[in-house]
């Protein structure tokens, strides 16, 4: 990831909100469950859809739920289970920041995925 100069808050958030896609994707890793944590000998990873995940902070905390989508252009996932209501009554997916989630199941039907997280066991 790009090393940020500045510590100027408006200058941070301008280099988050204008990244390029490929360092975008980095922002999207969430803290592996205790059990996910000694399985694999990692701490984090990047969410998937598919992957299941509790959230840890915000309205929806304790809430687990499947991933339904990854948003990479505004560093969001959307959370089986986690909407806001409209004026007219009407649920709409509401985007989750990845770090405030916990993975508790790996989706591992991509191949390569599986493969990385055998050679880290």
């Amino acid at each position: 990831m790009a090393r940020i100069e500045s510590e100027q808050p408006r200058k941070q958030r301008k280099a988050r909100y204008n990244a390029p896609s490929h360092v975008k994707t980095k922002y999207l890793n969430a803290p592996l469950s205790d059990v996910l944590k000694e399985q694999y000998k990692k701490k984090t990873l990047r969410v998937t859809k598919g992957d299941t995940v509790r959230v840890t902070r915000g309205d929806f905390v304790g809430t687990e739920g499947l991933v339904d989508a990854v948003d990479t252009r505004n560093a969001k996932i959307v959370v089986h289970g986690v909407f806001s209501t409209k004026a007219d009554g009407t649920e709409v997916p509401r985007g989750v920041d990845a770090s405030n989630v916990q993975l508790t199941k790996l989706n591992l039907n991509d191949k390569r995925r599986a493969a990385k997280l055998a050679e880290a066991e």
